[in-house]
């Protein structure tokens, strides 16, 4: 099989990614085929082929799969943005499912019988809820501006006003910007030669406030006619029943500020580190159920705010809250699950590493008048010990919102020191969600819920919210914290120099487990209580490669 081969194949399931998969009959050689669906059978012209695969394109559908359905969009295909809008929602939902089930499998190394996964909450309409959108600035070929989305894995825009998964007011403001633009002679931004003016349209929405952000990347520091910029956006009239609420109830749409951002980069990175408000604020204001956020056009704010709202009624319910518990929401972000469980906790204390994210927190929480709440700048593996042992603040239940590539090891370690009752972990990314469950269930935790939400109708990924318990065991385990030394009659060394000695030397992390019953096997004096299991608890066991490394350590710090 070479290039350009075309073949004919059916497809029998999907990647976590979206792609169709087929085996060809004689061989059984794998074909990745994109925009297919289970059942679908093909003709496609072969575009890579390996030893052990190949990648296909498909040229036409010749028995089309009982899932399949016609695709909402002319430009799905090309802008790649909706892998499975050719897919039925429902189908949609079972293999989202299924990428759960099988990354805590696989990854996790879960028991398939011991497993169970609810069906995945879907959305009653999987259509126009992105609150969010970033669109391009191009010139097509009679030299006039465009707008739309960057081609899979190119930067090639395909031109689109109208997005089917996006915010429906979109469309007025890029015709307005776009308006603008030729009436005043205003270049687009040429990536390749640097030229050009406008770069990127930058549009946020409140679904519940109606207030729209409008941010302009631009490569000056000025515009020519912000004045009629200005005058145009503002003066737009929007369609009636353009925006509804996660209650369904229409919402009038309206722009609440403009701003100017300053990119002269020559970079993809779409925003620059320089803005100015040209008219109005900027932020907006939104509500989630009954909490209202101040929203800052730069801050994390979730980009769907239907399936939002069910999302943070699961974290709630799985907290399962009476009012006397202590809870930490690690990678609190702005505030937006904290606040949901200050409702209904004795006390909620966040964490997150950025500055102006705290802020926004501590707004928002001055907004809605939560006083049980308090949050740290800092990393959650440093503040959360700190508190817990110096300030003897308890953790009975922790929260973690981590981004795409999962918490870090430190961040679970530290879980697994102060024990709460209950965790409860809410990931966008099933991989990195089984990794770390691997480690909490082998640190002490059983799996007690896994609840899929559809957050990203018509694409690949996919919310969870799973609930982890303390299991009831005898005896207990306790987990040094990098604050206490291991002795000899001969050196000193702390577990943070330990770990960074051998992740420097090895390239390999370690937990703080591992070390304590290294140690144990080496005869190295420690401090009671720490690093050591007893009863019955489930204690993983420090691999080889890792406990060689150890002891290499124990040696370069003099400790054997």
């Amino acid at each position: 099989m070479k290039k350009n081969d075309m073949i004919e194949i059916t497809i029998d399931s999907l990647t976590n990614g979206g792609q169709g998969i087929g085996r060809l009959r004689d061989s059984g050689l794998a074909v990745f085929v994109k925009d297919t669906v289970p059942g679908d059978r093909v003709r496609a012209r072969i575009i890579k082929a390996k030893s052990s695969y190949a990648i296909a394109r498909p040229e036409e559908i010749l028995s089309p799969s009982k899932e399949r359905i016609p695709v909402r969009c002319p430009v799905a295909r090309a802008c790649g943005g909706c892998q499975l809008q050719m897919m039925r929602y429902e189908a949609q939902l079972s293999y989202k499912r299924q990428i759960v089930r099988d990354c805590l499998e696989r990854i996790g190394g879960f028991v398939p019988d011991q497993l169970h996964i609810e069906p995945v909450i879907g959305m009653k309409n999987p259509w126009h809820y992105r609150n969010k959108a970033q669109y391009p600035i191009g010139t097509d070929r009679n030299q006039k501006p465009v707008a739309g989305f960057y081609a899979g894995r190119t930067h090639s825009i395909v031109p689109a006003l109208a997005c089917e998964i996006g915010c429906p007011s979109d469309r007025f403001i890029l015709e307005t910007i776009l308006d603008w633009m030729n009436n005043n002679h205003i270049s687009s931004y040429d990536e390749k030669t640097g030229a050009g003016l406008v770069r990127h349209v930058y549009i946020r929405t409140g679904f519940a406030s109606g207030e729209i952000l409008v941010v302009l990347a631009v490569n000056a520091d000025s515009v020519p006619a912000e004045k009629q910029l200005v005058n145009a956006l503002t003066g737009m009239a929007f369609e009636p029943g353009l925006l509804r609420n996660p209650d369904g109830d229409e919402v009038a749409p309206r722009v609440a500020g403009i701003i100017l951002n300053v990119n002269r980069e020559m970079t993809n990175v779409i925003l620059g580190r320089e803005s100015r408000v040209l008219w109005g604020k900027d932020y907006i204001e939104d509500t989630i159920d009954d909490i209202r956020y101040h929203v800052s056009w730069r801050s994390f704010f979730q980009v769907n705010p239907f399936a939002t709202r069910t999302l943070y009624r699961k974290a709630l319910e799985f907290a399962n809250l009476t009012g006397e518990e202590n809870v930490w929401d690690l990678y609190c972000g702005t505030g937006t699950i904290s606040l949901f469980l200050a409702r209904k906790a004795k006390h909620v204390y966040g964490v997150e590493i950025v500055p102006e994210a705290i802020a926004d927190a501590r707004r928002n929480a001055d907004l809605n008048s939560i006083e049980n709440t308090s949050f740290f700048v800092g990393k959650a593996e440093e503040v959360l010990p700190d508190k817990f042992l110096k300030d003897g603040i308890p953790a009975d239940v922790v929260v973690v919102d981590p981004p795409r590539k999962g918490c870090d090891i430190a961040v679970l370690e530290t879980i697994l020191a102060v024990k709460p009752s209950r965790v409860v972990y809410v990931s966008c990314d099933p991989g990195t969600l089984a990794r770390d469950l691997r480690v909490l269930c082998d640190g002490g935790y059983s799996l007690e819920g896994v609840q899929p939400v559809d957050m990203f109708g018509q694409t690949y990924h996919i919310e969870t919210v799973v609930l982890l318990s303390r299991e009831k065991v005898d005896g207990h385990i306790n987990i040094d914290l990098d604050v206490e030394k291991l002795e000899s009659k001969s050196g000193t060394a702390t577990y943070a120099e330990i770990k960074a000695y051998i992740k420097e030397k090895y390239g390999l992390s370690v937990s703080s487990l591992y070390i304590g019953q290294t140690k144990d096997k080496a005869g190295i004096k420690e401090r009671k209580n720490y690093n050591t299991g007893s009863g019955n608890g489930r204690v993983p066991n420090c691999p080889p490669e890792k406990e060689a490394a150890i002891m290499d350590a124990f040696r370069h710090f003099n400790l054997i």
